[in-house]
């Protein structure tokens, strides 16, 4: 564990609280002091919940600590179990509380309540938010659905077995979750894109889900691991056990919707595919005139793994974009995001440290970041647009309306995300070559919400800039020149030119130099 101002992700008891709060008939009891309750907060202010979470807490004081906390831990337990009256109750402690050791998990076992209790051991000092959300969601499966696990060497349930049964093939959803990435309007458009198919969702979970849900999870005849920092370990041991398999396409962007049609009627065994309908904007303004505005735009992508890997394939493959970064702060999907940035001929950055991040975004000097709101931060200190594609966010990432990632309509909403903040900076772009125009000073305003006055903007053209590493420095042309280019890709050039001229002893860069070295980097 290490002091950070920012962190990409909580402890791993607020995962297991994201379990918690996301179903109906759980409960959760924390043992943890006082100063640990602000969890609250992420699912009130964050995910603009009107209830609080199913938490209990044990709010031990320091003058609790020469006592028995044992006795403080039971007594809530008890407490939370008459009053809520729970279906299942899951019962851990804090980072501060694991210090105490006094293994709550284990004192609520042997108080005899009729219900399943789910010990949770979640290492604090050596875990994370995503682990435990994907722990908790694995133990409480397996304490539900333990009486139905399949007999060694027993058959292995058919996908197809819907055909004998003549009903309709029915899939499980696994993986949505509070304080996730618009998971709540992904489910809907999945379930729409399932419908399309003639494939009923069994069980959506954990979201919306509760214990007597999760029973009836092995009716279905496959699982879809939509969000893989939640569900994959999950769905690898119903697997196993229970013999359901699995689809592991994730259906973020066009290509991979397609590709995640076929492989569900690949494990169904459906008679036929339908053809795509076209409910999706992207591919024609892919091929329109106006796209060309957008080929070749180097983008920097670091999030979960589940949207950095869809962000990576989108830009490559749909949009034409160069993606100069890839990485993730989750450590447990490194080498799939390793095996994307692979192919894209490019090293991963798995970090969870965002100033490294933000120095790594830098060097990459691109023209639009895909991020957390961490590097939507960083990328306003940068000057660069940026477009958040995953938790972590902030509330204004958790829109009322119906803005999904995944299926047709959340590749429409993917493409606003990402083409708007180019835009506007072509608009920032085009106010500053316009700027001597007096009309267009005096009256115009742009999207910040600024006008420049004229004196200034004639200040701000004859400025030179600082002294520069390597002895060079701009002159007044030169600094004229640097300040017509856009924004966005204005430190890019500015630092190419004075390469260009260090390498070639030039002490002072004119607008001819400029010009030299801009063709020499597009050579």
């Amino acid at each position: 564990m290490e002091l950070t101002l920012w962190t990409y992700e909580g402890p791993p008891h607020v995962g297991a609280m994201r379990i918690a709060t996301s179903m109906e008939g759980v409960h959760y009891v924390l043992h943890a002091p006082q100063g640990d309750t602000y969890a609250d907060l992420l699912f009130t202010m964050i995910e603009r919940q009107n209830k609080r979470p199913p938490v209990t807490y044990t709010t031990f004081q320091a003058r609790d600590l020469g006592g028995d906390t044992a006795e403080l831990v039971k007594r809530s337990i008890s407490d939370a179990v008459e009053r809520f009256q729970p279906q299942a109750l899951l019962v851990g402690e804090s980072c501060t509380a694991e210090l105490i050791q006094d293994q709550p998990g284990s004192l609520a076992q042997g108080m005899g309540f009729n219900l399943p209790i789910v010990n949770l051991e979640l290492p604090a000092y050596s875990k994370k938010e995503n682990w435990g959300a994907s722990e908790t969601f694995y133990q409480l499966l397996r304490t539900l659905l333990k009486d139905q696990a399949l007999n060694p060497g027993a058959e292995k349930p058919s996908p197809s077995r819907w055909r004998s049964e003549q009903r309709k093939p029915r899939v499980n959803l696994l993986g949505p979750s509070l304080l996730g990435f618009r998971c709540r309007d992904d489910v809907i458009e999945v379930t729409k894109l399932l419908s399309e198919l003639g494939v009923d969702v069994h069980v959506a979970a954990p979201l919306g889900a509760s214990p007597a849900d999760l029973k009836r999870i092995p009716e279905a005849d496959a699982n879809i691991c939509l969000y893989p920092e939640i569900a994959e370990s999950s769905c690898s041991w119903l697997e196993r056990q229970l013999g359901m398999v699995s689809i592991k396409t994730v259906p973020i962007g066009i290509g991979a919707i397609q590709q995640f049609r076929e492989e569900l009627a690949a494990v169904l065994e459906l008679d036929q595919i339908p053809a795509p309908p076209d409910r999706s904007r992207m591919p024609w303004y892919s091929q329109s005139v106006d796209s060309t505005y957008l080929t070749g735009k180097r983008v920097f992508i670091f999030a979960d793994a589940t949207h950095a890997i869809a962000a990576a394939r989108i830009a490559s493959k749909e949009l034409g974009f160069q993606v100069v970064g890839l990485g993730s702060y989750c450590r447990e999907q490194a080498r799939a995001v390793r095996a994307a940035a692979q192919e894209l001929g490019i090293e991963a950055l798995i970090s969870d440290d965002y100033l490294e991040v933000e120095a790594a975004m830098a060097a990459a000097a691109p023209e639009l970041v895909l991020g957390t709101q961490m590097e939507r931060h960083s990328a306003k200190r940068l000057g660069i647009p940026c477009a958040v594609i995953s938790a972590p966010i902030h509330v204004q990432d958790v829109p009322a309306r119906y803005a999904p990632q995944m299926g047709w309509e959340g590749a429409n909403v993917i493409f606003d995300s990402w083409v708007h903040p180019l835009m506007m900076g072509l608009e920032e772009h085009l106010i500053g070559m316009f700027r001597h125009d007096f009309e267009f000073v005096e009256g115009h305003m742009s999207h910040k919400g600024q006008k420049a006055p004229a004196d200034k903007l004639v200040a701000e053209e004859a400025a030179v800039p600082a002294a520069v590493s390597g002895g060079c420095s701009w002159t007044s042309s030169g600094s004229a020149e640097l300040g017509r280019i856009p924004f966005f890709v204005r430190g890019k050039v500015k630092r190419n030119t004075e390469t260009f001229a260090h390498e070639r002893g030039i002490s002072e860069i004119t607008d001819e130099v400029l010009y030299e070295a801009k063709a020499h980097f597009t050579r």
